[in-house]
């Protein structure tokens, strides 16, 4: 295999689905995104395995919903991990490409090298929203900090809140390939069972962690045993088989799930991406008097801001901010 089939998969997410089982799924591979996402700060290293896991969801969960707009992911902690937070804006025309970013707000002198970085959260709180755009309502499903991984909390939330069986299987990691430095690579399998028209066709409790839905509450018998034969099947990958590059996704999947028959659909890039703009910030602002703003004027007569997601930073005229403002903004403004 040469190198540029190796690198052909990076930074894409290749829908696909089982027929043979009734679930759909993606498999994503992620390195310049994640690199890009990781490099706009300085994060420790548990801090960083974080964001990867929360980014590597992201792109899985983002194409998989018919999105408008934005999906965003936030884990909020009561531990020296504070904030983990990530967004994924959807294609807005035919050939453009979905875009990631993420951020994260920790307390360094309270990691504990020691432990895993899951346990750098605490208790809290995941939550995902849905924001389809302009004229909608967001949407927000919260689930608590359960299970040992961002993605058992991702789990738990589609059982919980969608009634929808799902399961994630990531690796990531720092790892150098040939003639290259040190960079961070990530890759995951998500399935998901085809949603029904009665997600409680069992009626029974929930039987999972804290009284949350699991999958066995959700599937009758026979859904049950093809979802459990699909995750059996899952359960014999292996974490170079997800991290890649040498394994494409598509053999990756022919070697898991021959016999269920599985069926691709078109890879869908993405990349590195930031929403943020001096119009944004302008308008957050808008809603400060010009007392407020003058408490955030700088001795040099300026108003900064920084994007806590791409690292831009930005540079007002006090006299242009605020809803009393008495001048319009400068062209010349950044």
């Amino acid at each position: 295999m040469t190198l540029g089939s190796q690198i052909a998969w990076d930074d894409t997410v290749l829908p696909f689905q089982l027929d043979a089982s009734d679930v759909r799924g993606r498999v994503a591979r992620l390195d310049g995104v994640l690199n890009r996402v990781l490099e706009q700060h300085d994060y420790p290293d548990q801090i960083e395995a974080l964001v990867a896991e929360m980014a590597l969801l992201t792109a899985l969960i983002g194409q998989t919903l018919k999105l408008r707009w934005k999906l965003s992911l936030q884990v909020r902690g009561s531990g020296p991990a504070r904030l983990i937070a990530t967004d994924y804006y959807a294609p807005q025309s035919e050939g453009e490409i979905g875009r990631i970013r993420g951020y994260a707000s920790f307390d360094e002198t309270r990691l504990d090298p020691s432990k895993p970085p899951f346990e750098m959260i605490g208790q809290g709180y995941f939550a995902i929203l849905i924001d389809q755009g302009q004229g909608t309502t967001p949407y927000q499903g919260i689930t608590p900090i359960a299970g040992g991984s961002l993605s058992a909390c991702a789990e738990t939330y589609f059982a919980q809140s969608e009634q929808l069986p799902t399961r994630f299987e990531l690796s990531f990691g720092k790892s150098t390939l040939p003639g290259k430095d040190e960079a961070w690579r990530a890759g995951g399998v998500m399935l998901q069972h085809m949603p029904k028209a009665s997600p409680f066709a069992k009626g029974e409790e929930a039987t999972g962690e804290e009284g949350v839905l699991t999958a066995a509450d959700l599937l009758d018998d026979d859904e049950g045993e093809n979802w459990n034969r699909a995750n059996i099947l899952l359960n014999t990958v292996d974490s170079l088989e997800l991290i890649g590059p040498v394994v494409p996704p598509t053999d990756l999947l022919v070697r898991l799930f021959h016999e269920e028959r599985p069926r691709v659909y078109d890879a869908q890039a993405v990349k590195f991406g930031c929403s943020c703009s001096s119009d944004r910030v302008r308008q957050s602002l808008s809603i400060y008097s010009a007392k407020d703003i003058a408490h955030m004027t700088t001795p040099e007569g300026i108003v900064t801001a920084d994007c806590q997601f791409c690292g831009a930073h930005y540079q007002f005229d006090p006299k242009t901010l605020g809803f009393e403002a008495t001048e319009k903004p400068d062209d010349s403004e950044e």
